[in-house]
């Protein structure tokens, strides 16, 4: 199992690089099928696509956008068919088209389409709303995209690119960061760079300092829930009851429902019970870091931080009781979950160690 995800991820990093080398030799190939979470670089890549293969002023004839709701086999063929204009390649996006799940007839087109695809065209398919997955079992089609396309996955980046970038990206805006404060920032706004670089433009309009500080963050960035939801429970677990409290009654005002507040209270208990788990084994903040997939180190020393003021019993206790306030939210008709939230809150407060 570890070695077919191994393999995955070797295939998707590959696919990844040969498209920065084909942009960086001037050499893009005529089929790619885009998708992944991060919105961010497929965008990048796709106007440096567009700066590559269209000379300026020139994209009305020979950059071509088309929307998969309304696509026809026939229509894409068309537009493969229409001839550069004073440029020696077209550039065609398709827009949210799922290929495998087409009728039979226009897979069957599809497929000719892309095997006989001229070389003077770039066709490119984006997988954004629509998510890509292929059937292997529809050979025509599998066989025309492999032969001709590359399939490139623009996943998540992990935490030392991440950092890497926010640095370049404060730089950018004449300002500095170090490490432990980017990591922050991934914490406190997530791990997909195209939320990121909004609160990296507000940070850096705001901080009066070339040095970018954890204030300057906290003063504009807009948190994600998950990270909201982190400093309510660090809080309680330092037995900042007003803090807490105050935390999930923001959480409430902005209509944030009772039942995503609890999934993600009972991810971070259960997060909570590894980490002392990790602890009593002899494991570090990088083994939790590793095991949950985090992208940023900051919340996993947190948690372990956490996990040394508390018991495996107490941790254990309060894994089962997010499980079973969830149960009564989802099964007790007439029940206020909001009431219900704020029981488990002041429960767990006063630190009952029951499992």
């Amino acid at each position: 199992m570890a070695k077919q995800r191994e393999n995955g991820k070797d295939s998707t990093q590959a696919a990844y690089r040969q498209l920065k080398k084909d942009l960086a030799q001037g050499q893009l190939g005529v089929l790619y099928l885009f998708h992944g979470e991060e919105v961010y670089l497929r965008d990048y890549y796709l106007e440096q696509m567009r700066e590559k293969l269209i000379p300026q002023g020139m994209e009305e004839f020979n950059y071509h956008q088309l929307q998969g709701k309304t696509l026809t086999a026939q229509r894409l063929s068309e537009v493969v068919d229409t001839l550069p204009m004073m440029s020696q390649r077209t550039l065609i996006v398709v827009q949210d088209y799922d290929l495998f799940k087409a009728s039979e007839g226009e897979r069957n087109a599809m497929a000719q389409i892309l095997t006989d695809l001229p070389d003077y065209c770039c066709l490119v398919f984006i997988y954004d709303i629509v998510p890509y997955k292929s059937d292997a079992r529809m050979k025509k089609l599998s066989g025309a995209i492999k032969d001709r396309g590359q399939i490139v996955k623009f996943a998540r980046q992990g935490q030392s690119d991440l950092v890497d970038w926010i640095g370049r990206r404060f730089r950018a805006l004449d300002h500095e960061i170090d490490t432990a404060d980017a990591q922050y920032l991934i914490f406190l706004c997530g791990d997909l760079m195209n939320g990121l670089i909004s609160e990296i433009g507000k940070i850096g309009a705001y901080a009066k300092q070339r040095r970018i500080t954890r204030q300057d963050i906290d003063a504009v960035a807009i948190p994600v829930i998950d990270a909201v939801v982190f400093q309510m429970t660090d809080a309680l677990m330092q037995k900042e009851m007003d803090k807490a409290l105050s935390v999930l009654a923001d959480l409430l005002r902005l209509q944030q429902a009772p039942i995503m507040i609890l999934a993600v209270l009972g991810k971070h208990f259960r997060q909570l019970y590894t980490a002392r788990v990790a602890l009593e084994s002899g494991e570090g903040s990088r083994w939790l870091m590793e095991l949950w997939g985090m992208r940023s180190i900051y919340p996993a020393e947190k948690l372990m931080q956490g996990a040394s003021r508390h018991g495996l019993r107490w941790c254990c206790h309060a894994m089962r009781r997010c499980a079973e306030t969830d149960l009564a939210m989802k099964s007790v008709a007439g029940v206020d979950a909001k009431e219900l939230l704020m029981s488990l809150i002041l429960e767990l407060s006063a630190g009952g160690t029951s499992c």
